[in-house]
């Protein structure tokens, strides 16, 4: 059985004990956290689909660790001036174990 939950603004199919990583959701590693915005549950002729979300669904997340994610890099420049600008920027992200997924 899988769900499509929504999570920080973006959209995760996970099945149970999945780890995956997604957005930072202000939860301190090692809590539990709740997540109420199920897209779809199920599976196969047996799958539940919310218009927009499957009322009484739900899937408990654990957070296991908080990372940050690759350095991306940026320059831009003025031609025929001295006007240089190099940014970089690292993303804020947890990494996330699905204990259960209840429908």
């Amino acid at each position: 059985m899988y769900a499509i939950i929504e999570l920080a603004g973006k959209q995760h199919r996970v099945s149970k004990d999945q780890v995956f990583v997604s957005e930072r959701t202000g939860v301190e590693p090692g809590k539990d956290l709740s997540c109420e915005s199920i897209l779809a549950v199920g599976e196969g002729s047996d799958l539940k689909v919310g218009q927009p979300f499957v009322s009484g669904a739900s899937v408990k997340l654990k957070v296991l660790e908080d990372i940050r994610g690759p350095k991306i890099k940026g320059f831009k420049y003025k031609a025929k001036t001295t006007y240089r600008k190099s940014w970089g920027h690292r993303q804020d992200l947890q990494k996330l174990q699905v204990v259960e997924i209840k429908n």
